[in-house]
């Protein structure tokens, strides 16, 4: 058995995981083309790369078919119930952070909290007949924050790309989306409730749980762990 190392397939948050890798003596490679998706790991013995996309990570690792990840926090806590039972933070990587957070148009002058946003909510579905729809991909995360923070009278519309258009387009009243800058946001005339932070992500190294650790491989996680410096 070797322990199975899954990495972003494609662009920065690949690159950059490749560099901190490299940066602690562990060198990660696609072997082949960009449509390869194996690679090499020189460094440290008994460890597979597998190159996968960040929103299968979390799966995979939840299954057990592969002993590491790299992915966003974001990606980890949106697609596995009980994620904490599921894997284990190993090491925060310093990159790929973001922000989820709910925003509002701007000319909502009235809304600034989630208290406030619960009120908007309410007098909303009394004027409209339909409750306040709010548009994200992150439905478990929202759902989850919402109910914590007492908001109800909304509805969650899917949106996998675009989201902070989609009020500008009428599809939605609210967003919650992942934001670095708030450049987005801002060009679509959008504020973030200034309570309205639901989680901050950064690309992490995972541990599953769940998956086969044999003898061997637990020899190879900890050669790997104490080369990259980083505590189990």
């Amino acid at each position: 058995m070797t322990v199975k190392l899954g990495v972003p397939s494609k662009g920065r948050l690949m690159e950059k995981t490749f560099d901190w890798f490299g940066a602690r003596g562990v060198n990660l490679s696609r072997a082949g083309g960009e449509r390869e998706y194996a690679g090499a790991v020189e460094g440290v013995e008994g460890v597979e790369l597998v190159l996968l996309s960040a929103g299968e990570i979390p799966r995979e690792l939840a299954a057990g078919r592969i002993h590491l990840g790299v992915t966003g926090t974001d990606l980890v806590r949106e697609k596995l119930a009980a994620w904490d039972t599921r894997v284990q933070e190993v090491a925060a990587m310093g990159f790929g952070q973001a922000d989820l957070i709910i925003a509002v148009p701007n000319h909502w002058v009235d809304v600034d909290t989630l208290d406030d946003l619960d009120a908007a909510a309410a007098a909303f579905r009394r004027t409209h007949g339909f409750r306040l729809r709010i548009a994200t991909k992150y439905h478990r995360l929202i759902r989850e924050f919402l109910k914590e923070n007492g908001v109800a009278d909304y509805q969650l519309v899917d949106s996998q790309g675009a989201t902070e258009g989609t009020v500008k387009n009428e599809t939605a009243e609210a967003v919650a989306d992942i934001t670095s800058t708030g450049e987005t946001l801002r060009a679509n005339h959008l504020k973030i409730l200034s309570d309205g932070l639901v989680h901050k992500s950064q690309a992490t190294l995972l541990k599953a749980l769940n998956a086969p650790w044999t003898t061997e491989d637990r020899a190879a996680y900890a050669a790997l762990v104490e080369k990259l410096g980083v505590a189990d």
